[in-house]
């Protein structure tokens, strides 16, 4: 079957840039009602279909791509009132775009096969202006023929796809990933705050970091907020970075491995969030740091 129809779940920061590219190419895009109109609007105007549930996207695609929160909503999509798992049939596959729990994902894959259907998963990397770029970065993980059938779709809105091997596998790589990014970030927010506390001029500080082995896509992303107040250049939430390092701390838990720097990350983003700072972008940890420091009211 080649794939012509591809639904989506989760019409949000990336999910518009993710349809906005599969229109371009020229699939038939259906679309879940989001809580934010704006995107979905703007991906009507561009010819994508609007439906009310998961079951009727289901209904009317070959794929369907999710990209929401996390666990809780991937599985609120599948399992349930009026959910994908209500519309299965064979040889629907749905593709995971979102970060969420390997050991979910390998359940939710068991499940689905013994009715049929695919479900794979491919969690991204990037931001929001790469998603509208149609540069994103895949992890892909699941059969290769499943995978090799909608790679011309994933193609559509990523230029890196990694394959990771089994169900679960590219979640598993995902939460590697977003350790690494959000670690380097609380490392880089507590650097900038002991510059900005000792005087440290900081576009010295950017250009010597950056010429070194210090070096890292973070400290570049979070340094623009001394030098210039901007926050843009890493539009991800202190709650959804939360949310990551904790699905990161169950699978160290889980495997098991001791993880001490990964709680001391997921730790220092709960009490961000408990401060009222979870809705602000990652590159405001330098405003947690300064106001547990004293230096910011």
């Amino acid at each position: 079957m080649t794939i012509k129809k591809v639904g989506l779940i989760g019409v949000g920061l990336m999910g518009h840039g993710i349809g906005k590219n599969i229109l371009a190419k020229g699939f038939a895009l259906n679309v879940m009602a989001h809580k934010n109109r704006a995107p979905v609007e703007s991906l009507i105007s561009l010819g994508a279909k609007e439906f009310a549930s998961p079951a009727e996207i289901a209904k009317a695609s070959d794929l369907v791509i999710l990209c929401v929160t996390g666990t809780p909503q991937v599985e609120e999509a599948i399992y349930g009132a009026k959910g994908l798992g209500s519309a299965l049939r064979d040889g629907l596959i749905i593709a995971d775009c979102s970060t969420a729990e390997p050991a979910s994902t390998i359940k939710i894959a068991a499940d689905l096969k013994a009715k049929g259907t695919f479900f794979v998963d491919t969690p991204m990397t990037r931001t929001p202006k790469e998603a509208e770029a149609g540069k994103l970065g895949l992890m892909v993980a699941g059969p290769a023929d499943v995978l090799a059938k909608i790679r011309p779709v994933l193609d559509c809105f990523a230029d890196t796809i990694v394959n990771a091997g089994e169900a679960g596998a590219a979640h598993q790589l995902k939460l590697l990933n977003n350790f690494l990014s959000i670690g380097h970030a609380a490392i880089a927010a507590e650097a900038i705050t002991v510059a900005a506390k000792a005087g440290v001029k900081m576009e010295a500080f950017r250009d010597i970091v950056m010429a070194g082995g210090a070096a890292s896509v973070m400290f570049g992303r979070l340094i623009n907020v001394p030098l210039s107040d901007d926050d843009s250049a890493a539009k991800f939430a202190i709650k959804n970075a939360r949310k990551d390092m904790r699905y990161y701390t169950n699978m160290t838990e889980q495997l098991p491995v001791a993880s001490f720097m990964g709680e001391s990350v997921h730790q220092l983003f709960v009490m961000a969030e408990s401060m009222g700072f979870g809705d602000r972008f990652i590159p405001r940890m330098i405003d947690v740091f300064q106001k547990i420091n004293g230096m910011k009211k």
